[in-house]
């Protein structure tokens, strides 16, 4: 056994505190958007330090503005299938994958909490923008972000983490 698996349950492999986690993440992002979109000016950067800034602009596709010719109720039920999928995932996954089970409850997260947007708004609200003089990186918000991280983490886990019934070296 090494200091990243344990045989006890990972806290997110049980539902209350997941589905509390990902309240509390969908929660934060959609303050943190109300903010955006009440204080911010519409597609005029704000520079906070070098090579980034607050830019809200709205954004008619998915997670980094992809998509964004789509249909909007094509894309509603995409984010719908991807949480679905990541339940799944999650119900599949050893109980002790804490690493893996942190990632699908931030892709879940993101996923709703620019589902919410999309239902609410009809687009969702971007405002984080990384530039410099010659180049930007597409606009995106904290749900973004959560499903970026989410992601990270579960391939994190496929490659770092030993899986039962693998001979682990002390």
């Amino acid at each position: 056994m090494t200091a990243f698996t344990s045989s006890k349950p990972a806290l997110f492999s049980r539902p209350l505190p997941i589905s509390i986690f990902i309240v509390l993440a969908v929660i934060l992002d959609q303050i943190v958007k109300t903010a955006v979109d009440r204080f911010l000016p519409l597609q005029e950067a704000v520079p906070v330090v070098p090579m980034l800034a607050l830019y809200r602009t709205y954004n008619l596709g998915v997670a980094f503005s992809m998509l964004s010719g789509m249909d909007g109720w094509l894309i509603v039920g995409m984010r719908l299938v991807i949480v679905a999928f990541v339940i799944w995932l999650w119900r599949r996954s050893a109980k002790d994958r804490w690493l893996a089970h942190l990632g699908f409850a931030l892709i879940i997260a993101g996923a709703l909490g620019n589902l919410v947007d999309r239902f609410l708004y009809g687009h969702v609200i971007d405002y984080i923008l990384f530039h410099t003089d010659t180049w930007s990186f597409a606009v995106f918000n904290l749900a973004d972000s959560f499903i970026s991280v989410g992601a990270a983490a579960v391939i994190l886990d496929e490659l770092l983490l030993p899986k039962k019934g693998e001979n682990v070296k002390s």
